[in-house]
C-alpha cells in the first residue's frame, strides 16, 4: 500500500511539470545512446524523467544556473537504469546536487602508519550512502572524456540498495548471486591484470580501482558502448542485462 501511494504521489507531481516537446527531443537529441528505445519505452523514461525531477530536491553549486534543460537531461540519463526497474530503486534520498564540470572534495585520510593526511580530491562526482549524489554537468559532452557520470554515480546509489557499495546490487529473484560475484570477480581481476600491465583498454581504466567501481563503469558502457562490453566481458554483459532487465543490443538491431 505503502509503494502504491508513493507512486500515486510522484506521478501526481511529475504531471504538474510542463516539458515541451521541444525541450525534450533536444535533450534527447544530444543522447544518442537512447535512439534504441521503442516508442513505448521512450514515452515511459520520458514520465520517469518528469517524476523523477518532481520528486529530488535539485540544487546547483559553484555559481551554477539549474536549467529545465539541465534537468531534463540529467533525469533521462538516471532514469534509464530503472526504466523496467521503478523509481523506488531510487528511493531514501533525495537530494541531487549539480556543479559545473570536475569540483574538489575535501579528504582525510589515515595511512598504515597512523599518519593523517588532509588533501582536495579532484571529481566528476559521487554518491553518498543515505545522501544525496553530486555530479558534474558539462555543457560540452566532450568535455567528459566519454564518462557518463550521470549513469555512473546512479549505478552507485542502486549499488548501495543493498547496503554500502560494493560491487553486488540487490538481484532479482530469478538471478543467481554465486553466478554474479563468479562472474563480476573473474572479470575485476582480469581487467585489473590488463589495466596493471599497461594496456590500453576500451573500458575506462577507473573500473580496475574497486568491485564498486567495476560494477558503475561497466554500467555506463552497458548503455553507452554496448558491443563494446559484449566484445570485452560477455559475461558481464548477461548479468547486467539481467540486472537491468534490458537489452540495447537485441532493440538496436531490431530498430
Amino acid at each position: 500500500m505503502i509503494r502504491k501511494l508513493r507512486a500515486w504521489w510522484r506521478q501526481r507531481r511529475g504531471e504538474r511539470l510542463e516539458i515541451p516537446d521541444a525541450l525534450w527531443h533536444e535533450a534527447e537529441a544530444a543522447l544518442p545512446f537512447l535512439g534504441h528505445l521503442t516508442p513505448d519505452e521512450r514515452a515511459r523514461l520520458r514520465q520517469l524523467a518528469r517524476e523523477f525531477i518532481a520528486a529530488k530536491e535539485w540544487s546547483g553549486a559553484q555559481g551554477l544556473q539549474l536549467t529545465p534543460r539541465i534537468q531534463v537531461a540529467i533525469a533521462l540519463q538516471a532514469c534509464l537504469p530503472v526504466l523496467h526497474l521503478g523509481l523506488d530503486w531510487y528511493a531514501g534520498w533525495v537530494g541531487i546536487v549539480v556543479y559545473p564540470g570536475d569540483f574538489l572534495i575535501p579528504r582525510r585520510m589515515m595511512d598504515e602508519d597512523g599518519v593523517v593526511h588532509e588533501f582536495d580530491d579532484e571529481v566528476m562526482g559521487e554518491a553518498w550512502y543515505g545522501g544525496p549524489v553530486l555530479i558534474s554537468w558539462f555543457e560540452h559532452p566532450q568535455d567528459a572524456d566519454g564518462i557518463n557520470v550521470v549513469i555512473h554515480e546512479f549505478a552507485h546509489k542502486l549499488d548501495m540498495k543493498s547496503g554500502e557499495a560494493d560491487g553486488l546490487p540487490p538481484l532479482h529473484g530469478d538471478m543467481s548471486k554465486q553466478r554474479w560475484i563468479e562472474v563480476m570477480s573473474r572479470a575485476f581481476e582480469h581487467f585489473q591484470q590488463r589495466v596493471d600491465s599497461g594496456e590500453d583498454t576500451l573500458l575506462d581504466p577507473y573500473a580496475a580501482e574497486l568491485p564498486t567501481e567495476f560494477f558503475a563503469v561497466a554500467s555506463e558502457a552497458f548503455f553507452q558502448t554496448p558491443e563494446m562490453l559484449r566484445g570485452e566481458y560477455p559475461e558481464v554483459y548477461e548479468q547486467l542485462r539481467d540486472f537491468y532487465c534490458q537489452d540495447p543490443l537485441i532493440k538496436r538491431s531490431g530498430a
